[in-house]
């Protein structure tokens, strides 16, 4: 079966949620492509919707970088360039999520479904990818198009985030199935850039999505959240740092690793949250998340939020804070060198056995004890690292060390008080669990914002400034707005959106799992 595809499905997401330029057809249009899609297309089309659901180089900035790293407090801003990291949203970037989602990776995703027949493995894996992209979607802004993406139509529904998050279970568990069912080891091949097609990895990164997504629910439906947990670890989630996914990336095009990218920028530093634990607790991941500054050979902090008069501060300068690792990007005495070709990680297998510990706190059957799975989950993390010596990630387990003053221009007392060694309340053991999951899923920021604003870990130092009126001092951002355009392109759609995120368009209004 043969269904065409037509590129006119481009201008109606793109319209339909992001408002892009009147000359987008022409801009966008490259008239030596195919106008028609079918079977043999599906694997250039997967590994397109699997590189850009990633987030590639020409969108990471102003759609991941710029805002959820910094609210995830990964990095905080070193320039007065730009002002995301005081949380006054920059509205003209707002549409770049959704042209990731609706024009870069849903109608190559809905092509597949349209061409492949719902049992295969081409169709399962095609169901995977669109959880993925479309949690992060949801997760940035509430309610949002989703059950009527990639179709040609002049309207597109928003539709309810509880709604959403109930399609992602049954299309993960569909998938599952299928790929169990299918009597195949591969799908996709080499074109596949995660996995090169092997079928049992896909499985495990499908139940881990699934358990993930099971946790961001737990606070909201607590009992369909145990009941999607159990299933996913029952099903077999990932265990050893060779399930982590990762993502091929290259020089061609626009493909290069977006962290990387932007990291030669040089326009971010380590935030004093994440040096006042890995100082305080003296962490030995910390020289390949980070590098020491090139100006004195030093870790050193910037604090997020800081008012531009701290910014021009020397101290704060470039060169005197700490880069992303050597990983991302170098310094060859003269200028940053972005290392394009590095994989980008898509899940961490150490993720899975954090999601399970703070399960197993809830009482849930999760394979094992709390204690159990947050020390493997630590050790799996060391590992993923380079960190393979066993005394040393043995003593960190047992440390009862502290986060420590990360020594910043804004002279920061220490940001928790907790130490790694597991504690034995049950309030305790999530905010470790929480710490080090979000140390663990570095620089993921779009997880590590999503789970800050879930389970209210780690303890983050507040912005110094806020410039949002909105969010006043001492408070922490909540979701992304909906870009402006959309009340020109889609205003009744809008409206009802807003209706369904329950409070007003703006950055300081909870979504639907986001509860105290």
């Amino acid at each position: 079966m043969k269904k065409q595809f037509r590129y006119i499905l481009l201008l109606v997401m793109a319209a339909a949620l992001n408002g892009c330029t009147k000359n987008f057809d022409e801009l966008n249009t490259n008239p030596g492509t195919l106008t028609e899609a079918g079977l043999r297309e599906m694997p250039f089309m997967f590994s397109k919707a699997q590189s850009a659901a990633a987030v590639n180089q020409g969108y990471y900035q102003t759609t991941q970088n710029l805002y959820a790293d910094l609210y995830a407090q990964y990095f905080a801003l070193n320039t007065t360039s730009f002002q995301t990291d005081r949380y006054l949203i920059n509205d003209g970037w707002l549409p770049r999520p959704g042209i990731v989602t609706y024009v870069q990776t849903v109608p190559q995703l809905r092509t597949i479904f349209e061409n492949a027949q719902p049992a295969s493995g081409e169709y399962a894996l095609a169901e995977i990818m669109w959880v993925y992209v479309f949690h992060h979607m949801t997760d940035y802004f509430g309610p949002v198009p989703y059950f009527d993406a990639g179709k040609a139509q002049d309207v597109i529904a928003y539709d309810a985030q509880d709604k959403i998050y109930d399609d992602f279970f049954k299309r993960l568990d569909h998938a599952v199935k299928a790929l169990q069912q299918a009597g195949v080891s591969n799908v996709f091949g080499n074109y596949d850039l995660i996995y090169g097609g092997d079928v049992q990895q896909w499985i495990r990164f499908a139940n881990t999505l699934r358990l993930r997504l099971a946790l961001r629910i737990s606070r909201v439906q607590p009992d369909r959240a145990k009941q999607e947990a159990e299933a996913a670890v029952a099903a077999g989630v990932m265990t050893d740092i060779t399930h982590t996914a990762k993502l091929k990336r290259s020089l061609s095009g626009n493909d290069g690793n977006g962290l990387a990218r932007v990291a030669s920028y040089n326009e971010f530093s380590m935030s004093s949250t994440m040096l006042s634990y890995l100082k305080g607790y003296n962490d030995p991941r910390m020289n390949k998340m980070y590098q020491p500054a090139v100006g004195n050979g030093a870790f050193r902090s910037v604090r997020n939020g800081s008012p531009a008069v701290a910014l021009n501060n020397p101290l704060n300068q470039a060169d005197q804070t700490s880069n992303a690792g050597t990983y991302w990007a170098t310094w060859n005495g003269t200028a940053w060198l972005p290392l394009l070709e590095a994989s980008q990680t898509v899940l961490y297998a150490a993720e899975a056995y954090f999601l399970r510990a703070e399960g197993a706190v809830n009482g849930w059957n999760m394979g094992g004890a709390a204690q159990a799975l947050y020390e493997k989950g630590i050790e799996t993390s060391m590992q993923q690292w380079g960190v393979t010596d066993a005394a040393v990630i043995n003593a960190y387990k047992q440390s009862a060390a502290l986060p420590a003053a990360p020594g910043d221009v804004a002279n920061s007392p220490a940001v928790a008080d907790i130490p790694v060694k597991f504690g034995t309340a049950a309030n305790v053991q999530r905010q470790q669990i929480g710490t080090q999951k979000w140390i663990a899923i570095y620089p993921d920021g779009m997880e590590g914002w999503a789970e800050f604003r879930r389970s209210g870990y780690p303890k983050m130092y507040p912005v110094l400034q806020s410039d949002n009126a909105d969010l006043p001092a001492g408070a922490f951002i909540k979701r992304l707005p909906y870009p402006s355009a959309e009340a020109t392109t889609n205003g009744a759609e809008l409206k009802k959106g807003i209706q369904l995120l329950g409070g007003p368009n703006n950055a300081a209004t909870r979504l639907w799992w986001d509860v105290e």
